[in-house]
């Protein structure tokens, strides 16, 4: 496998651990919000979101992209959450709609967050 081949593999892995790590900590905490009904479903999922993203930012900007924070970075960062934030959002909530199952959406759309987040950050956030 040629060298570049072989560090975008390795890359991309980082960025899953990162993100299964955000994911744990986003699922967790909306699980936990809706299981002691701390919060409805759009403020457990908001939170629980918000709380995977701190995560998630400082994970990738230090171990898979080893960039420093710059002012771009953050500001493009923020509009891939935007995006992120909507698709997430529409998916738990149709899960909700047609399952009654707010897990399943999130769970669902871990992988559409994902692939969309790797090459936004690859591409454009930490270019």
């Amino acid at each position: 496998m040629p060298e570049r081949l072989f560090f975008l593999q390795r890359q991309f892995m980082v960025f899953v651990a990162g993100g299964v790590l955000s994911a744990l900590v986003d699922i967790g905490l909306m699980q936990l919000l809706l299981s002691t009904g701390a919060a409805p479903l759009a403020v457990a999922t908001s939170a629980g979101f918000a709380a995977g993203l701190m995560v998630n930012y400082a994970f990738h900007a230090r171990v898979t992209f080893s960039r420093m924070t710059q002012r771009h970075s953050l500001l493009r960062y923020a509009c891939v959450v935007a995006l992120n934030y909507a698709i997430t959002l529409a998916v738990v909530a149709l899960a909700q709609s047609l399952l009654g199952m707010p897990l399943v959406g999130k769970l669902l759309s871990l992988p559409l967050v994902a692939a969309n987040g790797f090459l936004l950050s690859k591409y454009w956030v930490f270019k």
